[in-house]
Formats: structure tokens, sequence, C-alpha cells
């Protein structure tokens, strides 16, 4: 029988940890665990110490406890999930909250006060971009960033009007939402690249008899045979406010019923023929 012949045990350990050392895993930087203080929520514990200089300013926030609070809103569990771990492989961002609709985003971002909030345009419990300058008077230090899937250069324009800084397009939030969370954080403007140039090349045209861009919107997608609801839901507003520009829109144009409407939209070719 052969017999293992093994050393002293204070080789073996030597030979244990050595061989450890070599194969431990230096921790990721978006891993790394924080403890937030209970009123003011700074970072007091930072774990890993040996930041890249590479990582300039993040490792200096991270060091210093000056990390970027974010407030995380968008309805579906699993998108949350993939943005929160975007977020978090930055080691200077916090993501203090998740909210799933727009009451719960409102109400986190009046109780964590971040510097930046991620805000999906089309979520329950209201319209994000009616919610947009509500939020902003609410808490006027936290910057918003808009998280969308709406390509349209008017809902870009408008929710910028409204008050947002950033507007990124979710097919591309993985190359963007970073860059755009750091530029809201010091007070700049973010813009989708190819959304940009669209806005550029295609000024809003001028609403007919007074109506506004939104109204023409809506006297749009009416003369398209939509009902307030699907409106609503089409361009992330609340049934009542489309209600509200429906009223506007007969008042403006002294028009009463819908084929009063419809006529009205094909004579001024906002609809095909």
């Amino acid at each position: 029988m052969r017999r293992l012949v093994l050393g002293s045990a204070s080789d073996y350990l030597e030979r244990h940890t050595r061989c450890s050392l070599l194969v431990l895993p230096r921790p990721a930087a978006g891993r790394l665990r924080r403890q937030s203080a209970a009123s003011a929520g700074t970072v007091t514990d930072v774990s890993d110490r040996n930041l890249n200089a590479d990582d300039g300013n993040a490792a200096s926030a991270a060091l210093t406890g000056d990390s970027i609070r974010i407030v995380l809103a968008d309805d579906h569990a699993v998108v949350r999930a993939g943005l929160r771990l975007l977020l978090d492989s930055e080691s200077d961002f916090e993501v203090v909250a998740e909210a799933s609709d727009v009451d719960s985003a409102r109400r986190y971002v009046r109780g964590h006060h971040p510097m930046v909030l991620v805000l999906d345009l089309n979520m329950p419990g209201g319209s994000s971009l009616e919610a947009i300058p509500v939020l902003r008077q609410e808490s006027p230090d936290t910057q918003i960033v808009v998280l969308t899937m709406q390509q349209e250069p008017a809902f870009a324009r408008e929710a910028l009007g409204a008050g947002a800084i950033g507007y990124v397009l979710k097919e591309a939030a993985d190359d963007e939402l970073v860059e755009a969370v750091r530029r809201a954080a010091v007070g700049e403007s973010y813009l989708n690249p190819r959304l940009g140039a669209r806005i550029a090349s295609e000024p809003p045209p001028g609403p007919p008899d007074d109506l506004s861009e939104r109204e023409v919107d809506v006297l749009r997608l009416i003369a398209l045979g939509h009902t307030n609801a699907e409106i609503a839901q089409q361009l992330y507003l609340s049934v009542r406010t489309v209600e509200t520009h429906r009223s506007h829109i007969q008042q403006k144009l002294g028009l009463s019923s819908r084929a009063d409407l419809v006529g009205y939209a094909l004579e001024r070719g906002l609809i095909a023929r």
C-alpha cells in the first residue's frame, strides 16, 4: 500500500495560503458594500480601498463618501434588475430605492433626496411626463433622466421642456445611461445622439389655429378613431388630461362632434386620406 507523505502542518498551511492568494478574485468595483447613515445616507464603509487610478473621480467619490445617489423607477422588475446591475457596476453610484409606479417614485424621491432619478415614461399610477414638473418642484435638487423606448422627437421635447435633464433610449441604455447619470449629477444635460440629430433636422411644425403641439397629437389620434383611454396610453398622459385637451381643441376650433374633428384633420393634412 502506498503511503502519502505529508510535510509539516506549517508547510501545508504555507502552501495552501499561497495558492489561495493566487486564486482569490479582487472584489469588483460595483460590489462595494455601503452602510448608509440613517439621516444623511452617506457612504460610511468601503470594503475595497485598492481602486485603480483610472477610476478618477469615481474612486475619489467612493473613498470620500460622495456617492451619486439614485432612485430607479421602472414598472418591470426584470428591467429594473438589469438597470440596477448596470448602475451598481460603478463604484461611486448608489441606488437608494427602486420604484414601480409614479406615486412610489415621488415618495422615494421626497424621502431619499437623490441626486438623480432615472424615470421610465410608461408606468402605472399616473403620467410620468406630467409628474416631471411636479417632481422638480417637490425636489429641485434631484435631476431627472428619462429612460424610454419612445424615439419620437416630440416626446423628447416635451420631457426636456417639462424639466428632465436627460433623455436615454432603452435600446442604448448599456452605452448611455451611466454617462447620462454622471452628467445629470453635475447639472449637465444628455440627449441620445441619434435622437438629437433628428430633433435638429426636424424642427417642430407650427401648430394650426393656435393649437399646442400636444393638442395636435391628441387631435390626430381622435381623428384616427382612438378612445380617450387609448390616447392616454399612447401619449403617456392621464385620461383626465386627454379629456381636457379634447375640450380645449373643440373650443379653439369651434367644433363639437368627432366627425367635424376628423374633417378638420383631413383638411389640414394631420391624417392621410
